[in-house]
């Protein structure tokens, strides 16, 4: 079965499925979406039961000759990082479908090809194993991005939509100069596996990183680069806003783990305590800023900055918890914030405000809405049998190995979003409802519930039992982080790694320091400090 093209069938499926529905009746345009984003979920689903989760090694791998005079292939395969995105994503986008069902009334035929072909670029970038193809992808996704925001938007859709494309088109630029260099220092191949066992100056390391720095930063967002984010949710339609919380936010973070951290170790040792500053600022500015808020979308985008900063942080720990804590928390985000996206969505058809003011005591006339509008803040908060108290766990474990400070400083992001959360939902779930909104306040029909019951389902599951996804995490990430620590003749490295804090000598465990910088030494030195 693994000599089946999985990926490529995943991938281009969904763009099939966009020049399908500009072949059938007006009548089949919704079904006929929703059966090709189901159908691309049930063939992604065999992924994750063929896995291999001992090997480190990418898997499901597909090549072919793309342009060979500048040694540029289509070259797909997953490893145990990019595997949870690409479910994800195919999780997500029938959802995005069944939540525009009636949403969108206009143009309904071009709205749901640009899903497909969003959903399309986005595999393919948590898919692609050469430069060039990551980058088609990468580039893929923004037109369709910038339309959904632009014609499907709210009143300041045009200032959103450009204000999204102009960030990101300024971020990919410096991507592609990356690209560039990073093919004429690393041997002429675009192959990212080949890239990222390559060693580079140190110099030249640094500058790279802020080239890959300037685009993923913007996709994360990361403070002070996320002023595009609040605009962009709250004048995007509501699949759009899932699809741009859940997914291409991820799309950055996953950049900084596959090609800043392997391919320039040296440049992210060095670039640690200003990512671990930025991440900090970001989850507690972005949950301050998230309690000012009188708008359930902004609240949610605000949120979403202070939350992507636990992603961040977990990244440049460069230790198996921090690290897998990151990873965990990318697909919790992605489920976790969908779901209150979703959640608005819904509200907003039937009294047409986003204002907490004008959705208030909405448990009496709406009590299912209500319960899973509770489930999706609690996960949120990171409440302790939900999905994201894994993730955020795991990412302040691994950075209190590194600062206890830092685990400090960010565990108030934690008080703050249970804050701003608890309130929302005070406000929205309880309460006296406006007297003329009643009759608008039906509950959720069938198709509704089926759009939040799968999200809610795994947030428990992944709460209550998150080891299948970690078991199949483990050994891809043990391989980013041993880029960090090359094994020497002459010379032993610790890096402040949980897992990797004693070094084996003649059968002796020395203890090394866990500090927050390398720590060196000789083997005479480390023989002279032996009891």
């Amino acid at each position: 079965m693994t000599s089946f093209p999985w990926l490529t069938v995943v991938i281009f499926l969904p763009l099939a499925g966009a020049v399908a529905v500009f072949a059938v009746k007006d009548t089949a345009i919704r079904l006929t979406a929703l059966a090709v984003t189901i159908a691309d979920l049930l063939i992604s689903l065999p992924l994750w039961w063929l896995f291999d989760a001992s090997s480190d090694q990418m898997q499901f791998l597909e090549s072919a000759t793309w342009i060979p005079s500048l040694s540029i292939n289509y070259r797909l395969g997953l490893d145990g990082i990019s595997l949870p995105l690409v479910l994800m994503t195919t999780v997500l986008m029938p959802l995005c479908v069944l939540i525009s069902w009636h949403a969108i009334e206009t143009r309904m035929r071009s709205f749901m090809a640009m899903l497909l072909i969003m959903e399309s670029a986005m595999i393919g970038v948590f898919a692609a194993l050469d430069f060039v193809l990551f980058y088609v992808f990468w580039e893929a996704m923004l037109i369709p991005m910038y339309l959904l925001i632009g014609v499907w938007g709210g009143p300041n859709r045009l200032y959103a939509a450009v204000k999204f494309f102009l960030y990101t088109l300024a971020g990919s630029v410096l991507l592609l100069v990356a690209l560039l260099v990073l093919y004429f220092q690393g041997g002429h191949t675009f192959d990212i596996l080949q890239l990222s066992q390559q060693t580079y100056g140190t110099t030249l390391q640094i500058w790279l990183f802020f080239a890959l720095f300037a685009a993923f930063a913007v996709k994360v967002p990361m403070f002070p680069f996320h002023t595009w984010l609040p605009d962009a949710h709250v004048e995007a339609p509501t699949a759009g806003s899932v699809i741009l919380a859940s997914v291409l936010l991820k799309m950055g973070t996953y950049g900084f783990l596959r090609f800043s951290l392997p391919m320039l170790p040296d440049a992210s040792r060095l670039m640690t305590p200003l990512m671990i500053v930025l991440s900090i600022v970001a989850i507690i500015y972005g949950a301050y800023m998230a309690l000012a808020q009188a708008d359930l979308k902004k609240l949610i985008a605000y949120s979403s900055v202070s939350h992507m900063g636990f992603v961040t942080l977990g990244l440049f720990m460069f230790n198996i918890q921090g690290i897998e804590g990151a990873v965990m928390q990318m697909v919790n985000h992605g489920i976790t914030t969908g779901g209150l996206f979703l959640c608005v969505g819904l509200i907003y058809e039937r009294t047409h405000s986003r204002q907490i003011a004008d959705n208030i005591g909405l448990t009496k006339p709406m009590p299912r809405y209500a319960t899973f509008l509770v489930i999706f803040a609690l996960s949120s908060l990171g409440l302790p049998g939900t999905n994201s108290f894994v993730g955020e766990f795991m990412v302040l474990a691994g950075t209190f190995l590194w600062s206890k400070i830092a685990t400090a400083l960010a565990s108030v992001g934690i008080i703050l979003a249970a804050a701003y959360l608890l309130w929302m939902v005070q406000r929205v779930a309880f309460g006296t409802p406006h007297p003329h909104l009643l009759p608008k306040l039906r509950d959720l029909n069938l198709r509704e519930m089926a759009t939040l019951v799968p999200l809610a389902v795994l947030i428990f599951l992944i709460g209550l039992y998150p080891n299948p996804m970690l078991t199949r995490m483990h050994a891809s990430v043990e391989k980013v982080i041993a880029r960090f620590s090359p094994p020497s003749h002459e010379q032993v490295s610790a890096v402040p790694f949980p897992n990797r804090n004693t070094v084996n000598l003649s059968g002796d465990n020395l203890p090394l320091s866990a500090g927050s910088v390398d720590v060196e030494m000789t083997l005479t030195d480390l023989t002279r400090q032996r009891p």
